[in-house]
């Protein structure tokens, strides 16, 4: 889908369940919140260099084609004792002479996206199938191939996502008894769509991590046997 095409999807959508107008600050903020989340960088698998880079070529690139997903100008996206961490937690496998292929760069990314909420033994449990069957460039599915096919699943299900999500913020504003205060209400529906969206997160950190714990350390325990 086009970006300009999903743009146009994600607007239509928050204007049909928010109905959005002037007069209400709160469905216009989240309205653009929610435009500019979804406007984050997709790094295209074709864009992603073809040759082995070097470390500070690597944090380069990284930090430029994510920039959107910094919260503050100083962020950053990936740094050199990141790296070097995740080699030394073996998260990725070394880097031949000094340098990282594309098949690392990937990595990179899925690792950028996990540690927001998994932890570094977590990614490890998840990488280290992933590694050890794919990331070969000889193997019957290549790694960017899974990184394609995951981030297009992504975008396919956006719609049900924002859905769920402007379903929430109206029911937020229902959720206690008007106070008689603008302000105060307006906190309290804000704590409440707040609430609603972090037991979301907190639900699917669990199965994740119950997933994690279950099947992929199975999948661990039968490769080493």
């Amino acid at each position: 889908m086009a970006d300009n095409d999903i743009s146009s999807n994600i607007s239509d959508i928050c204007d049909s369940i928010l109905r959005v107008d002037r007069s209400d600050s709160r469905k216009r903020d989240l309205k653009l919140i929610i435009e500019s989340v979804t406007k984050l960088n997709y790094l295209n698998p074709d864009d992603i260099p073809d040759i082995p880079l070097y470390m500070d070529q690597v944090t380069s690139f990284l930090d430029e084609q994510l920039v959107s997903y910094k919260r503050f100008d100083d962020d950053k996206i990936l740094t050199k004792t990141m790296i070097n961490n995740y080699a030394k937690n073996n998260l990725i496998p070394p880097p031949e002479k000094k340098k990282y292929s594309k098949n690392h760069m990937i990595m990179f990314i899925f690792i950028f996206y996990f540690k927001n909420f998994l932890s570094i033994s977590d990614i490890r449990k998840i990488f280290g199938p992933l590694s050890e069957k794919f990331f070969d460039e000889n193997s019957d599915l290549a790694l960017d191939d899974i990184y394609r096919y995951i981030f297009n699943m992504e975008y396919d299900g956006m719609d049900h996502f924002l859905k769920d999500i402007l379903n929430k913020f109206n029911s937020s504003k229902d959720t206690f008894p008007k106070t008689g205060n603008e302000q105060d209400d307006e906190l309290l529906s804000t704590f409440s769509f707040i609430c609603m969206l972090s037991f979301d997160v907190y639900v699917k950190k669990l199965i994740i991590e119950k997933l994690i714990d279950s099947k992929v350390s199975q999948t661990t325990k039968d490769r080493r046997e």
